[in-house]
């Protein structure tokens, strides 16, 4: 059966991979991101584009009504993809304390990472298919050891975690699964920004105990399957998919 399918930060990594999944099993894709050139070059056959800041409600609102006209009013599948370490993508602003430099460090991670699924998920939320919807986050093995970093990054991952169990005991009496994915290093992504070094990727891979990254479509086929009839009765977990780099070595 076609399904109706979005993929927020379709445009890109994780969330461009998702999206020519599902799209290969026949569904109906729309892809929502910041830039529309980005979305508009993804090259996923049959995809509808919508551009908005889903950070904001604004966007978030406009985007799920663009959904909802041009699915006939049910999304069967949700996937939030889109987010990124928001202090490296937000300017910063200019200030001799210390601390705006750590309030703009936490706002715009949650602001990119947590208000972003949130917000488009509450605006969807009664019109997610029951039975059979599928709720899908994107989380991060940060949010289970730490961003090295600070913690914002991490932290706003997290934050997905409580409402990923709260929307399952919700929504679960309808028929609606809702998960948590946590990769771990995924190469090829725009995560990382430039190529890293050849030296810094030798310590990466190294920590992971299969002894190799992650790629966008391991990711990609874990959340087709807990989107399939085979997840069907997996709901409220974050599962992880690091290669047991979260153990260390």
């Amino acid at each position: 059966m076609t399904r109706n399918v979005i993929v927020t930060g379709g445009g890109t990594g994780i969330g461009l991979a998702a999206a020519h999944a599902f799209a290969a099993e026949g569904d109906r894709v729309l892809l929502l991101g910041r830039r529309a050139e980005v979305l508009e070059k993804a090259g996923v056959p049959g995809a509808l584009t919508f551009a908005a800041d889903l950070s904001t409600v604004q966007g978030a609102r406009a985007a799920a009504d663009f959904a909802l006209d041009a699915f006939g009013g049910t999304v069967d599948v949700l996937v939030h993809s889109a987010g990124g370490i928001g202090g490296r993508m937000v300017e910063a602003p200019e200030g001799d304390d210390p601390l705006d430099a750590v309030a703009h460090d936490w706002n715009a991670n949650f602001r990119m990472n947590t208000l972003t699924s949130i917000l488009l998920t509450e605006a969807l939320r009664e019109n997610i298919a029951a039975p059979g919807g599928r709720i899908l986050f994107l989380s991060s093995i940060a949010a289970l050891r730490g961003s090295g970093g600070g913690g914002a990054y991490g932290g706003s991952k997290a934050a997905l975690h409580p409402y990923t169990f709260d929307l399952a005991k919700a929504l679960g009496p309808r028929g609606i699964t809702v998960n948590a994915v946590a990769p771990g290093y995924i190469e090829d992504t725009e995560f990382f920004g430039p190529a890293m070094p050849e030296e810094d990727y030798r310590r990466r891979v190294g920590a992971i105990p299969t002894g190799r990254a992650g790629t966008p479509g391991d990711i990609a086929a874990t959340l087709l399957w807990l989107a399939s009839p085979g997840g069907a009765h997996v709901t409220g977990q974050i599962v992880q998919v690091n290669g047991g780099e979260v153990l260390g070595r």
